[in-house]
């Protein structure tokens, strides 16, 4: 279980990376890298193709960082079966030797008396 949630971790890292870098290659004002291929000119071919590939990069990320997230969470959430939840043990005192056992007091059967005579 350690190594699945190791690897969803470094998935959502590199998806983080990945996130970050589409986001700073974005200008604010729709320019960003579509400006560096495609001219400042949105008129040119390739220019909104560009900006429609960043943003749906950025929600595709967003998308797998989330479900990688929620992922793990699931995976790490579940109790194992291996470890339950131990419950403290009570420890009875040693067996001592059992002695006979008491004597019952009983009380004798009442004999009707003899009338005296």
């Amino acid at each position: 279980m350690d190594t699945i949630f190791t690897l969803l971790m470094v998935l959502v890292m590199i998806a983080s990376i990945l996130l970050v870098i589409i986001v700073m290659a974005q200008n604010p004002k729709g320019g960003g890298l579509s400006s560096t291929f495609g001219g400042a000119s949105p008129a040119q071919f390739g220019v909104q193709r560009t900006n429609d590939f960043m943003e749906k990069a950025t929600w595709t990320l967003g998308a797998v960082i989330i479900v990688l997230i929620l992922i793990s969470v699931v995976i790490t959430g579940k109790p194992t079966a291996a470890a339950p939840a131990q419950q403290p043990v009570k420890k009875e005192a040693p067996a001592t030797k059992q002695s006979a056992p008491a004597a019952t007091t009983t009380t004798p059967a009442q004999v009707p008396e003899a009338p005296a005579k």
